[in-house]
């Protein structure tokens, strides 16, 4: 249900109405037109002419709907050009948005864009062709879009319109196969990604941390020392995440699904008071971690490990500035949970390294001592109500 919701129905999407409506527009139509886009590929292949318009009426429905949401991506796309480039929105420029990936997002945009225009203007041209009976260009199809402005072909011969629509044909086609070639390399691989993510989001209240069963474990032993270990019990190795290695398989997917749209950089607290901590630069990092060791494993082995680790691309002065407030994790629109990122680094800079501001040192310090986080001794906690 929550897949439904978020991913398929977009919900988290339409909290910023213009952006989310508008990314609707754009999901619709990558989606729906792609049943266009079958047809014009059997009609290559075959060399037919719109092999489903013996559909009838409901054909005539589909290609002018498929029509109307080509317009609307396509507005849909030079708004979102517009708002990166033009109006530079803090959050589209912030310093984890270096050069690719800011050039990655307009080139997709720029890419749709394009393939609209020619999708429309392949319609146009076929349009005016079958208005003069020209033999294989069936007459079939409503075209509300691109009838518009058919008539600037009229003028053109047979065969010039002929030479346009196969050039916006071809042109549509190759930019498609592009896309999907490079669409493991950029950040729209969530296109893919983004419904199983959904799918296996953490279902648990916000703010619900989750103890080390390891160090729950050694708890226990320490308070009672008459008990034993469970039958193949080892004591705990590690604590935290140094690397990706330590990371689970689903904090690995949410890096190769997040978008980089920055909504959980936005209302992030820390980030708004000046601070370095960037959720979104916690999944980019990952990411890029994550490719790193990718790439070394197939340079050289799967055993192999380099002297890097994820500390070196996100600094403990990140990680300490995050409040726990889970604002990040609720703002993402495809359910991505840096915060347990966060978390995991942290329990192994105070775990492992014993890393913490003095702060949080004597804090610890009066909970071990005196059970709670005041310099009050344990007999002394209840003499607040001492005359009420």
């Amino acid at each position: 249900m929550t897949m439904i919701r978020v991913a398929l129905g977009q919900s988290k999407m339409v909290v910023r109405p213009v952006a989310g409506i508008m990314h609707i527009f754009i999901y619709l139509g990558f989606v729906i037109i792609n049943i266009e886009v079958l047809e014009i590929i059997i009609d290559g292949v075959a060399g037919t002419h719109r092999v489903f318009a013996f559909l009838g009426p409901f054909y005539n429905f589909l290609i002018g709907s498929f029509e109307i949401l080509a317009l609307l991506t396509l507005v849909a796309c030079v708004v979102f050009l517009a708002r990166r480039n033009v109006l530079r929105l803090k959050r589209f420029w912030m310093r984890e948005m270096t050069t690719f990936p800011r050039s990655d997002a307009n080139a997709i945009l720029i890419t749709e864009i394009l393939l609209m225009i020619a999708f429309l203007t392949m319609n146009a041209t076929d349009s005016v062709l079958q208005s003069r009976n020209l033999e294989h260009y069936i007459a079939a199809g409503a075209f509300p879009i691109s009838g518009i402005y058919s008539g600037i072909f009229s003028s053109m011969s047979d065969h010039s319109i002929m030479m346009i629509e196969r050039i916006c044909w071809w042109f549509h086609i190759i930019g498609i196969l592009s896309f999907l070639n490079y669409l493991p390399y950029s950040k729209h691989f969530h296109i893919i990604l983004s419904f199983p993510n959904v799918y296996y989001s953490n279902l648990e209240p916000k703010g619900e941390f989750t103890n080390m069963p390891s160090v729950t474990q050694e708890v226990k032993m320490m308070l009672d020392p008459a008990a034993t270990p469970p039958e193949g019990y080892q004591s705990p190795t590690s604590f935290g995440a140094k690397d990706i290695y330590d990371l689970s398989w689903k904090n690995l997917m949410d890096a190769y699904s997040c978008t980089e749209c920055g909504r959980c950089t936005s209302v992030c607290p820390a980030n708004q008071t000046g601070k370095l901590l960037s959720p979104r630069k916690i999944m980019m990092d990952t990411r890029d971690r994550l490719e790193e060791v990718g790439k070394n494993i197939d340079k050289h082995g799967k055993e192999h490990r380099d002297e890097k680790n994820l500390f070196n691309y996100i600094l403990e002065e990140e990680l300490l500035a995050c409040t726990s407030c889970n604002a990040c994790v609720q703002a993402c629109p495809v359910n991505i949970d840096p915060l347990n990122i966060i978390t995991e680094m942290r329990r192994y800079m105070v775990m492992e390294q014993s890393k913490m501001p003095a702060e949080w040192q004597m804090m610890m310090n009066k909970i071990e001592t005196n059970g709670a986080p005041w310099q009050f001794a344990q007999s002394d906690r209840a003499n607040w109500i001492e005359g009420k």
